[in-house]
């Protein structure tokens, strides 16, 4: 396993990150959750990452047990926090009230006394960014969380952020987690300029953009089995968009590079976003433990200039890249 620092920061993470969206607590059972996370540990990955909406809190509590008896220092858990968590009008957002709530709520589920990275989960355009900030910055204070972040903000809202607390002395966040791989290019013109000038990582989720780039998806076929293109429960709205003909063909031209590398097409997806020098950590997800010790050998890889351009001949004309495309709700889930 490698490792870089977050951001600017001192604390440095796994560049491959274990993330538990949509598996533990919905889509796997906690057998084989907990094997995820073992294969994950074994695999050298020290960073793990979650949040309290995932599976209605059930994600943190699974990912708790998981951990519980690993030497804590030896670790880096990351949380996040704006979803809803309850059917109260205040069980969601940034406001002073929800964050302050859901910390305590998050390490009890989590069983561990602080948060090294938490996140603002999305813009909230209800609560004064002060608020959000300040209350934030307490949390630093009373021990309860190291770190700072945020997920799938604007270039200009985290700009305010830093200006902000700059303004008022409040810890600095260091790091986006944002949408990213070959499909997904968002970040590249805005955010990723903004954040390389304010020692800003990024810890990228959906680096195989949501399994399409392992090349399982085959244009004119079904998906197979069991993929989480058929699971209606979790996951499957979220990969509908990328399931045309146009993008799975050209998904499958990359496949001679990767062999080429003696890569999987999943490990030259993750491989291919920690190129980028701003990106902290590429965060994985599994239902079963080989798919951990699959795209972990992605860490470490080096891919040549010449390469990156075969793979930017292939994926440009498919690929996202308006900046807009990043948003939060304008009022609250």
């Amino acid at each position: 396993m490698e490792f870089r620092h977050l951001g600017r920061s001192g604390i440095k993470i796994s560049e491959i990150a274990y993330g538990n969206w949509i598996t533990h607590g919905s889509q796997v059972e906690e057998d084989a959750a907990h094997a995820c996370v073992r294969a994950a540990l074994e695999e050298g990955i020290t960073t793990f990452d979650t949040a309290d909406a995932y599976a209605g809190t059930r994600a943190e509590e699974v990912l708790g047990r998981a951990l519980k008896g690993q030497r804590r220092e030896g670790l880096e858990i990351f949380s996040k926090v704006y979803w809803p968590t309850g059917n109260g009008p205040n069980d969601r957002g940034l406001s002073r009230k929800h964050i302050t709530e859901s910390i305590d709520g998050t390490l009890r589920r989590l069983q561990t006394d602080y948060i090294d990275l938490y996140q603002a989960h999305r813009f909230d355009y209800e609560t004064p960014l002060e608020e959000t900030l300040k209350t934030f910055d307490d949390l630093v204070r009373k021990g309860k969380v190291l770190y700072l972040g945020v997920s799938e903000w604007r270039a200009e809202e985290i700009a305010r952020a830093l200006e902000i607390a700059d303004e008022m002395g409040f810890d600095r966040i260091v790091s986006n987690q944002p949408q990213y791989s070959m499909l997904w290019r968002v970040i590249e013109s805005e955010i990723v300029p903004l954040c390389e000038r304010e020692g800003i990582g990024q810890v990228v989720w959906s680096p195989i953009a949501q399994g399409v780039l392992t090349g399982k998806y085959q244009p004119g076929a079904a998906p197979p089995p069991g993929s989480r293109a058929t699971d209606e429960a979790s996951g499957a709205d979220f990969i509908k968009s990328l399931l045309n003909d146009d993008i799975l063909t050209r998904v499958q031209q990359l496949r001679p590079i990767a062999q080429e590398l003696g890569l999987t097409m999943a490990q030259l997806a993750v491989a291919w976003v920690l190129q980028n020098p701003n990106v902290s950590a590429a965060i994985i997800g599994a239902s079963r433990p080989e798919q951990v010790r699959d795209n972990v050998k992605a860490a470490g890889v080096k891919l040549d200039a010449e390469i990156l351009k075969r793979i930017d001949e292939i994926t440009a004309p498919i690929a996202v890249t308006d900046p807009a495309k990043t948003v939060s709700p304008s009022t609250r889930p």
